[in-house]
């Protein structure tokens, strides 16, 4: 599946491990490589509908907004949130709220 980055410094987190907006993450070490791991699943389906065969990435499409979503670490709040495009995705942001499901 093809992948298009929205945020050019989410991108170079992505590929390159560094960032000035994500500078948090660069230095998680178990976050990257779960990243990595995320990313390389994301472009080698064929599609958004072979995601559900990962149970790891938890994917859903979100209701009330067009953007779908993965989570990065199981048991962490960091979800990649995309834009399903007639080719492939379009990859918009990390959720960065710490507060998601709950939390406070």
């Amino acid at each position: 599946m093809r992948v298009v980055f929205e945020d050019k410094e989410l991108e170079n987190l992505i590929l390159l491990h560094q960032s000035k907006k994500y500078k948090r993450y660069q230095r998680d070490s178990k976050f990257l490589n779960a990243l990595d791991r995320v990313f390389n699943t994301l472009q080698g389906a064929a599609n958004t509908q072979e995601l559900r065969l990962f149970s790891y990435l938890h994917y859903e499409k979100l209701k009330y907004v067009d953007l779908s979503s993965v989570r990065v670490i199981n048991g962490r709040v960091e979800r990649l949130l995309f834009r399903e495009i007639e080719d492939g995705i379009e990859i918009t942001l990390i959720e960065l709220d710490n507060t998601h499901y709950g939390r406070r």
